[in-house]
C-alpha cells in the first residue's frame, strides 16, 4: 500500500473549548481542560483536534472575532498551557489543529483602532472602508450574516466599513497585499509553536469585489436553497460580490507556499458560498492551494439518502485531485440527533450515521458529542449568549443549542465545571455522559470507538474511491475502490427494515464494525438503522 498524507482519510474532532472541559470554576472550559481529557480522545482512535478559537477576544461571537492573532485569551489560559497541549497531544499521537480567522478581526484589535483614526495612517487600507452614496446611504446593498447592512457608519473616517458578520467584526482588506503579508505572519507565529494544521474559518470571504456593486436578487424559490432560512434577508441575495472572489486564489496559494515549508502540516478550508461543492473543488484543484475543504451541505436541515448521494456523487463529479472532507456536525448547526432525528432520534440513528459519515470518501470532522450521540438542547430566550439565536428569535433559535457543555459523568454540572457553567447542561445529555456510556457495552460511544478502530484496518475506506449504487429510497449503498480491492458498504437510514440487492461478484461478509443485517445470496435484509459491509476480491 503506497504511504498516503496523515490527514488523508484521517478523522478529525472537532473542540469547541468554552463547551469542553472547565478546571478553574469559572463556568468556561479552558486549554488545560482539553489537556486533562486527552486521554479521552486519544481512546476515541481520532487523528487529529481541530479546537475552535482560543485567542484574545471581546467574546461578542465567542472567539470568532480575534483582537490579538498571537495570544491566548486569559479565558482559556496562556501560551504555556497551548504548548503544553502541543506537547501532550503529540505524544499520544494526536495532530493539532487551530481555527484561523483570516477574513475579519475584532473591532478591538489594533489594527482596526488605527485603521479608523484617519483616511491617511499607515493602516488606513487595512480594512474596507468606503465612502457613502449621495444621500448618506451604505455604498452597496450587500447584508450581513447576522442580520441588517454589512456596513457600519463611523463618524472619525465619515465613512463606511465592511462587516460580513456583526459590526463588532470588521473585514480585512486582502487587496492590500501588506495584509497579506501581515496575515501569513500570524499564521506562521503558530506554525512555528508545532501546529500541525489550520482549519480557515469563512476563507472564501477574505477578497470582495473592489467595484462594491450590488449583490443581485434572488427570486422566492431561489431563497429556499440551502444556506439561511428565509426570515434571515441574507438568504434574499446572490452572494456574487461580498465573497469567493476570483483574487482569492492566488492569496490561497501564497498560503500553501507557507504551509508547505512545514511539512506534513495541513490546511481544511470552511466554504459557505452559492455553490459551495464548485467551490471546494475550485480551492482544492491542482495541489497548489487548500489541501481539503468541506461545506456546509451536509450540515443543512435537508436529510434523506437521496440527498447524501446526490451531494456527494456532485461533488465528487467536480473534484479533480482535490480531497473533501465530510462533516454533518459542528459548532454552527443543530446536533445531528436532532436535525437530522427528529422523531427518530434514538442511538441507534446516531450509530448508523457516525458510520455512514465515517465510510464517505474524504476525511472527516466529528464534533464533540457526536460520540456520545446527544441531541439539540433546549434553552429559553433568556439562556441565549449567541447574538445569531438573539437577533432571530423565535424562528431561528441560534447557535447554543449544540454548545451546550460536554457531559462527562453524574456530578453536579456532568462533571463539566464546578462552577456554573456558561450555558446549562441538557437534562438529557447528563444521562448520556462519558462515564455511563464507557461502562456501558452497546452505548453510542463504544459504537463510535469500535468503528473508528476497524476503520483504521480498511484501506479503501481510508483513501479509496467512491462509487454509488441505486437502492431503496431509505438507503444508501456505494463501493470504495483501492488498489485492486472493493469494499461494499450499505446502510438503512430508516427506522423500518429494508433489503438492498448485493452488487454482482464474489462478497465476503466483514465484521468486527459493530453493525447488523442478514445476508443471503443476493440480498441485505437490514434492520432499523443498520449496516452491512463487504470485500470482493480484485478477480471475482
Amino acid at each position: 500500500m503506497r504511504s498516503q498524507p496523515w490527514w488523508r482519510g484521517a478523522v478529525i474532532y472537532q473542540i469547541y473549548p468554552r463547551s469542553f472541559m472547565d478546571t478553574n470554576a469559572d463556568g468556561v472550559g479552558d486549554i488545560p481542560g482539553i489537556v486533562q481529557k486527552l486521554d479521552y480522545i486519544a481512546s476515541l482512535g481520532v487523528d487529529a483536534i481541530w479546537i475552535s478559537p482560543f485567542f484574545k477576544s471581546p467574546m461578542h461571537d465567542f472567539g470568532y472575532d480575534i483582537s490579538d492573532y498571537r495570544d491566548v485569551d486569559p479565558l482559556f489560559g496562556t501560551l504555556d498551557d497551548f504548548d503544553l497541549l502541543i506537547d501532550e497531544a503529540h505524544k499520544r499521537g494526536i495532530k493539532v489543529m487551530i481555527d484561523q480567522v483570516l477574513s475579519h478581526t475584532s473591532a478591538e484589535h489594533e489594527w482596526f483602532k488605527e485603521s479608523r483614526q484617519s483616511r491617511d495612517n499607515p493602516k488606513a487600507d487595512w480594512y474596507v472602508w468606503a465612502d457613502p452614496n449621495e444621500d448618506g446611504t451604505p455604498p452597496n446593498n450587500w447584508l450581513a450574516i447576522f442580520g441588517g447592512s454589512a456596513w457600519e457608519w463611523d463618524s472619525r473616517r465619515g465613512q463606511y466599513y465592511l462587516h460580513n458578520f456583526l459590526k463588532s467584526q470588521p473585514d480585512l482588506n486582502f487587496h492590500c497585499e501588506d495584509v497579506q503579508n501581515q496575515i501569513l505572519q500570524e499564521v506562521e507565529f503558530w506554525l512555528k509553536r508545532g501546529v500541525d494544521g489550520l482549519r480557515l474559518d469563512a476563507i472564501n470571504f477574505c477578497f470582495h469585489d473592489k467595484q462594491l456593486r450590488n449583490n443581485p436578487p434572488k427570486s422566492a424559490s431561489e431563497r429556499k436553497a440551502r444556506g439561511f432560512s428565509e426570515d434571515n434577508p441574507y438568504a434574499f441575495q446572490w452572494h456574487t460580490y461580498n465573497n469567493t472572489q476570483p483574487e482569492n486564489l492566488a492569496f490561497l496559494q501564497r498560503l500553501r507556499s507557507l504551509m508547505d515549508k512545514y511539512p506534513n502540516t495541513v490546511t481544511l478550508g470552511e466554504i459557505s458560498s452559492d455553490d459551495s461543492l464548485a467551490t471546494m473543488a475550485e480551492y482544492t484543484a491542482d495541489n497548489d492551494k487548500l489541501h481539503m475543504a468541506y461545506s456546509f451541505e451536509l450540515l443543512a436541515d435537508e436529510f434523506s439518502a437521496a440527498y447524501i448521494r446526490e451531494t456527494v456523487g456532485t461533488l465528487e463529479s467536480r473534484l479533480n485531485d482535490g480531497w473533501p472532507c465530510w462533516s454533518i456536525g459542528n459548532h454552527d448547526v443543530p446536533r445531528v440527533a436532532s436535525r437530522w432525528g427528529k422523531e427518530d432520534a434514538c442511538d441507534a440513528l446516531s450509530i448508523v450515521l457516525n458510520a455512514m459519515l465515517l465510510s464517505l470518501r474524504g476525511s472527516v470532522c466529528c464534533y464533540q458529542g457526536e460520540e456520545l450521540g446527544l441531541k439539540e438542547a433546549e434553552l429559553t430566550f433568556e439562556q441565549l449568549q449567541d447574538p445569531y439565536g438573539i437577533t432571530f428569535w423565535p424562528k431561528f433559535k441560534g447557535r447554543d443549542g449544540c454548545r451546550t457543555p460536554m457531559p462527562w459523568d453524574s456530578q453536579q454540572h456532568a462533571g463539566f465545571s464546578n462552577g456554573a457553567p456558561w450555558l446549562p447542561v441538557a437534562d438529557d445529555h447528563k444521562a448520556k455522559n462519558v462515564t455511563v456510556q464507557q461502562q456501558a457495552d452497546l452505548s453510542v460511544l463504544q459504537a463510535y470507538k469500535q468503528f473508528i478502530a476497524w476503520r483504521k484496518t480498511q484501506p479503501e475506506i481510508l483513501y479509496g474511491d467512491i462509487a454509488f449504487l441505486s437502492s431503496h429510497e431509505s438507503t444508501l449503498a456505494f463501493t470504495r475502490s483501492y488498489e485492486g480491492s472493493t469494499l461494499f458498504a450499505a446502510f438503512n437510514l430508516s427506522n423500518t427494515e429494508q433489503v438492498v440487492n448485493l452488487p454482482a461478484g464474489e462478497w465476503t461478509a466483514l465484521e468486527g464494525h459493530g453493525l447488523s443485517a442478514a445476508v443471503s445470496a443476493t440480498q441485505i435484509t437490514l434492520p432499523p438503522f443498520g449496516g452491512f459491509f463487504a470485500k470482493q476480491a480484485s478477480n471475482s
